[in-house]
């Protein structure tokens, strides 16, 4: 029987979906952060459930070959780089090994239809384009960072190794000026501060052109020198385009008010997916990985397996940048997403690209589809690229009587994607091969294109 806080010797066998070494004793699972697979470690025994256990990191007795010294000073506080000990390769086959696991377990899908990771070919650090870094005082003193695992303890981090430079650049000159003007936090220990003003600062970088957004969150529009501020990025951040003051005065876990104010510059800075031009506001979904987004986008078009003939449907089209990248080579894309925002920022797209072979509209995609058949509108093609939680199961038995020749899934969670891909099989579809895509080196996050094909059953 495994006790609490008592230690032991164990031998570490696998890793779980979030990183942790897994190891048993006596058969009954130990989960223990930080852990890799080969190690043989020596843990306390921190929590104890039913039927396994959690187990604290106390000594690495025997080392993995595949471990790697954590570039970063804040790994074991952040809650932002999981696998940051596991060497790149490591990391590659660990989300290789989960995708292959929940196809096989989840999906009841053979593991040998999971290709191996297209990782960054390049240094997998400072890929993101966006950061959001919560704002507030701890034990008296202003902090800027990340949050601590599962709780919002605010992290002080002046450089984050996963971001653009520009934004640790950003960073300090918005701390430095919070201490100077005694800027009060909406953040209190931890606690929602209602006297607060200053909530987050969020920056986005266009990788291609330079472009540099600030985005400043607070509570309220009345902010003492704000002027300083503006001043001090302005002759500071070289490729500074935009900066945005954002209100959200909720008490709430959502980052971004929906009143945005330009104080500087433009509404929007752009980039470049690929060919493609994307304008890009405070309130945009835009990919966070260029580099990596354009290795997706690519191969899910060469899933499509387009001719210039067909008429595709993308569900979950978002903002539109898979259905531009779709339109290169189809007939007629028919984007389907239920934000409006999004969809009107997807009309700007593709006015902006001079595209004409693309529609876009606001609804749900288990709605939407079904009424475009009923109208006479026939996919041969069906682009789906939903969010965490995976396809509404509605959605997935529209596309078995739609009939599409091809299905092409992106997803960004293994588990509902596996859970999926079981549907799809049900109602018509044949998995053909599974994608994953390294978006987020560092994380646990692993995203998948994957190919389906229309089987008469």
């Amino acid at each position: 029987m495994v006790e609490k806080n008592k230690e032991y010797i164990l031998d570490i066998i696998a890793e779980g979906y979030e990183g942790e070494g897994i190891a048993k004793l006596d058969g009954f699972p130990i989960f223990i952060e930080g852990a890799l697979a080969g190690e043989k470690v020596r843990v306390k025994i921190v929590k104890v459930k039913k039927s396994y256990a959690y187990g604290k990191l106390e000594e690495i007795i025997e080392n993995s070959q595949m471990r790697e010294e954590p570039k970063c000073d804040h790994f074991k506080r952040c809650g932002g780089c999981s696998v940051q000990h596991m060497n790149y390769k490591k990391q590659l086959d660990f989300k290789w090994e989960r995708v292959r696991d929940c196809v096989s377990k989840i999906g009841g899908l053979s593991k040998e239809l999971v290709k191996y990771p297209l990782g960054m070919e390049s240094n997998p650090y400072r890929y993101r384009n966006k950061v959001q870094l919560p704002i507030g005082r701890v034990n008296g003193k202003i902090v800027v960072g990340f949050y601590a695992p599962r709780s919002h303890n605010i992290i002080d981090i002046n450089s984050c190794l996963i971001q653009d430079e520009v934004a640790d650049r950003v960073s300090r000159i918005t701390k430095d000026w919070i201490i100077k003007n005694n800027i009060e936090p909406a953040t209190l220990d931890g606690e929602y501060n209602p006297k607060g003003i200053v909530r987050h600062i969020m920056i986005r970088k266009g990788f291609k052109t330079g472009e540099v957004m600030v985005v400043l969150v607070t509570t309220n529009k009345d902010v003492p020198n704000l002027e300083e501020l503006k001043k001090l990025l302005i002759e500071s951040i070289e490729g500074l385009k935009s900066i945005v003051l954002n209100v959200n005065p909720k008490n709430t876990n959502v980052i971004l008010g929906e009143e945005c104010k330009t104080i500087y510059g433009s509404d929007t800075i752009q980039d470049y997916i690929g060919e493609f031009k994307f304008n890009i506001s405070p309130l945009s979904f835009f990919q966070v990985n260029p580099v990596q987004t354009e290795v997706l986008y690519n191969k899910a078009l060469e899933f499509a397996g387009l001719t210039g003939e067909e008429t595709v449907f993308d569900a979950y089209c978002g903002t539109g940048t898979i259905t531009l990248f779709l339109s290169q080579k189809a007939r007629k894309v028919y984007g389907v997403e239920i934000i409006e925002p999004a969809i009107i920022n997807a009309r700007e797209n593709a006015k902006v690209n001079n595209v004409d072979n693309v529609e876009f509209t606001v609804g749900k995609s288990e709605e939407v589809i079904p009424a475009l058949i009923k109208d006479g509108v026939r996919a041969d093609v069906i682009v789906v690229d939903p969010p965490r939680k995976g396809c509404d199961a509605k959605l997935l038995y529209a596309i078995g009587e739609t009939k599409p020749e091809r299905v092409v899934y992106v997803s960004c969670d293994p588990s509902t994607l596996a859970r999926d891909l079981k549907i799809l099989d049900d109602v018509g579809y044949r998995t053909v091969e599974v994608q994953p895509v390294d978006m987020f080196p560092q994380t646990a996050h692993v995203e998948c294109v994957v190919l389906m094909s229309r089987v008469e059953k």
